[in-house]
């Protein structure tokens, strides 16, 4: 595993402080965390997006901690510099603060991640006290849930009427009070984000959230073009992917039916065996 450097939670703080934007991707692998630890990302988040983008699920539910663990260690096998934070899966810290507890520690002590993240606000408060007390960092995430999606009626930006936006203000607040060193602000609308990062000393993450929140976060795939099946309003792509991937694959297969792959420069010979006859007896 790479020495670890650089990125810390109590560094994101000092960013906010000195009015720096704080730079947060998902990754899910070696390949995507390499690539964004040597862009110099400061944040990569192993979500429990994986579940959609990478294990083919229609939602993040069916991710286990078993699963979540699996792709926290690739992550770390490539990453010497960024913060690394390791989600929280569906049922594993909603059953009761004993198995949370046991949960979190475990993506540090098997992960090896620096911190991990939880969805919910008032309602986790004292659970994320109890995590923090245990000398794990927590990350918060307040507005859209996906873990709640149905509870919430789909997914549907949080926050629109006053009583909500209160609600959201006061679950961001209580999580600072709780310890948590940041806190994802997902889907709400961009005047809502703003006085939630004004009235918090830690740093607010938007995703969907509006442009001033100390930082920003997006899933890899959105970022890069690799999620075929929908673009959200909240992701810009940088780079279609898919189909530069689509047309590689399809000249390798065009290659190899009209024999032009391999080729010599993909090769090795050895003269001597074409006259030799032992080897084939």
């Amino acid at each position: 595993m790479p020495e670890r450097s650089a990125v810390t939670a109590p560094e994101l703080a000092r960013k906010k402080a000195r009015g720096e934007r704080i730079a947060v991707v998902t990754a899910y692998d070696y390949p995507s965390a390499w690539y964004a630890d040597q862009a110099g990302v400061d944040v990569l988040l192993v979500g429990d997006t994986l579940g959609m983008t990478v294990l083919g699920y229609s939602t993040t539910l069916p991710v286990t901690m078993e699963e979540m663990l699996h792709h926290v260690r690739a992550v770390m096998r490539a990453t010497p510099r960024a913060l690394v934070v390791a989600d929280l899966p569906f049922l594993s810290f909603q059953t009761g603060d004993d198995e949370a507890v046991r949960n979190a520690g475990r993506c540090l002590k098997e992960g090896g991640a620096s911190a991990v993240k939880l969805e919910g606000g008032v309602k986790v408060a004292a659970l994320v006290a109890r995590l923090t007390g245990c000398g794990i960092p927590v990350m918060g995430h307040v507005g859209l849930l996906p873990q709640s999606f149905h509870q919430m009626g789909g997914w549907k930006v949080q926050g629109r009427r006053p009583e909500q936006a209160r609600q959201v203000l006061e679950d961001a607040r209580q999580l600072q009070e709780a310890g948590a060193f940041s806190v994802v602000l997902e889907a709400i609308p961009a005047e809502l984000a703003r006085e939630v990062t004004a009235a918090l000393t830690i740093p607010t993450i938007g995703i969907g959230a509006g442009p001033d929140c100390d930082g920003q976060v997006q899933v890899f795939h959105d970022l890069l073009g690799l999620f075929p099946h929908f673009v959200a309003k909240h992701t810009r792509r940088y780079l279609e992917g898919g189909d530069l991937v689509c047309e590689a694959l399809k000249r390798y297969a065009d290659d190899v039916r009209s024999g032009v792959f391999p080729g010599e420069e993909n090769t090795w010979r050895q003269p001597e065996l074409e006259d030799a006859a032992s080897w084939k007896s």
